[in-house]
């Protein structure tokens, strides 16, 4: 019969006290989600106070004010060159909304809505020319049907030959607003909006026929069954194709609200005396200040009464000090990279050298995991651009010579030999490859096929074409 029971057995397990487990948390994060932190972490303890790293619009050098002109003759002046130049100094009136009147990234829709209030429209008119702009998709697209834009519109009694009239007419109307091709219901209708800005009527009706029918053909470049479909000449179907490339097959994309996301580097790098250094991003590192005022108000009195706050206490000085054993650990692994991929920012990447993260540990004193979680989305700005602090770490290829080269050097070689090939004969991948090879590379061709992938480039028969 089973029976339970229990046994005492001795063993050893690695436990993370709560400060060991704040710092490799605050060590893992971002610069936003670390500035999110610090506020949280200001926002629950008393004892810390949150600065914000942002640099003060006073920071700006001010000249002297005997050594300056007279401000009523600078502005008689400014006023005598016109508009123009008074439009690029504003009073203490004027910079108080400038920002109100930065430009806002309109949408789709709302551009379209903009054209259509300026037009001479009746209500009914307006109201199906706004049901169809509210229908389109982010493409610019109608992918709906008249018949269900109708649905939801139609009122009681009202005749459906009518309306679908009407609403027809309000889609041609849409379809010749701005941006050309607006409100088509397929690629070819798209298109075939878009020919009054072809202005050879040749090559506008060569365009018409391919985009009524034969789009498949061009699709796959089966340009000379696409020539002999039409009856046309090799070389006006493939200057139609060109032309029909320009095109625009999505014309709402231009209009995509999306914000940009931008990338604030934690590191710069700076040449100093020939050797290159890195130097923190002070205004991407908010601090938290522990509060002296209140910690020595709460010492003087009886601690033991209120172990709540002294917990508060506590946690707030071992954060200030998990605070900068972060900045001085993205320091000391940034300074490592740096100093181990030296050539990479004085020739770019085709100098990049192998790089491990057992490495950049050993140089740093720390463990390799640390090493992860401190490049873990981590910014240093170069003079090749804003990189990844991970960017830096690869594997190397091995060379004729005994060396090693890193991935991102053979891209770089690898674009070099792309980008000057003759015009009319591009280099295939097995190509590319073989001519590694005969450089000392020993690279594969699906290795060679991967990274011409990774850097966005077209195989070689689109480039041929």
């Amino acid at each position: 019969m089973p029976a339970l029971g229990q046994h005492i057995r001795p063993a050893q397990l690695t436990a993370f006290s709560p400060r060991l487990q704040q710092a490799v948390r605050l060590l893992h994060l971002s610069s936003l989600d670390y500035a999110q932190a610090l506020q949280e972490a200001a926002e629950d303890n008393p004892f810390l106070d949150f600065e914000d790293a942002t640099p003060a619009a006073t920071d700006a050098i001010e000249a002297p004010e005997a050594a300056g002109p007279d401000p009523n003759e600078s502005r008689d002046f400014i006023d005598r060159l016109g508009p123009a130049a008074r439009g690029a100094v504003l009073s203490h009136e004027e910079s108080a909304d400038a920002l109100q009147r930065l430009p806002v990234a309109a949408s789709l829709r709302q551009h379209l809505h903009a054209q259509l209030g300026v037009l001479r429209l009746g209500e009914r008119e307006r109201m199906l020319a706004a049901a169809v702009v509210e229908s389109l998709d982010d493409d610019g697209y109608l992918r709906i049907s008249l018949d269900d834009i109708a649905a939801v519109v139609r009122e009681d009694g009202e005749d459906a030959a009518e309306l679908d009239a009407d609403l027809f007419g309000a889609l041609r109307r849409v379809q010749a607003l701005d941006p050309p091709g607006v409100g088509a219901r397929s690629v070819s209708e798209c298109l075939l909006l878009q020919l009054p800005r072809i202005a050879d009527p040749i090559l506008r009706d060569t365009v018409r026929r391919i985009a009524s029918g034969h789009l498949e053909l061009l699709a796959r470049h089966h340009l000379k069954r696409l020539a002999d479909a039409l009856g046309e000449p090799l070389v006006r179907v493939r200057e139609a194709g060109e032309c029909i490339r320009r095109l625009d097959a999505r014309p709402g994309w231009k209009y995509d609200a999306t914000p940009t996301p931008f990338v604030t580097p934690d590191v710069f790098v700076r040449k100093r005396r020939g050797v290159w250094t890195a130097v923190l991003n002070e205004s991407a590192m908010p601090r938290l200040n522990l509060n002296q005022d209140y910690a020595r108000l709460f010492e003087r009195q009886a601690c033991e009464r209120n172990p709540a706050l002294a917990g508060c206490l506590e946690r707030a000085r071992w954060t200030v000090q998990n605070l900068a054993q972060r900045a001085a650990t993205i320091h000391d692994v940034a300074q490592a990279i740096v100093a181990k991929q030296k050539l990479f920012l004085d020739y770019g990447p085709l100098a990049m050298k192998p790089l491990t993260l057992r490495a950049v540990a050993d140089a740093v004193g720390v463990h390799p995991s640390t090493v992860s979680r401190t490049v873990h989305h981590k910014y240093i700005a170069t003079p090749s651009g804003v990189f990844e602090l991970k960017y830096f770490f690869s594997r190397g290829l091995a060379h004729r010579s005994g060396r090693a080269t890193a991935p991102t050097a053979i891209k770089e070689l690898l674009r070099e030999l792309i980008s000057s090939e003759q015009d009319g004969a591009p280099l295939s991948d097995a190509t590319l490859a073989r001519m590694l090879g005969e450089q000392g590379f020993s690279v594969a061709r699906r290795t060679v096929t991967k990274y011409r992938q990774a850097m966005n480039i077209e195989p070689v028969d689109w480039r041929r074409r």
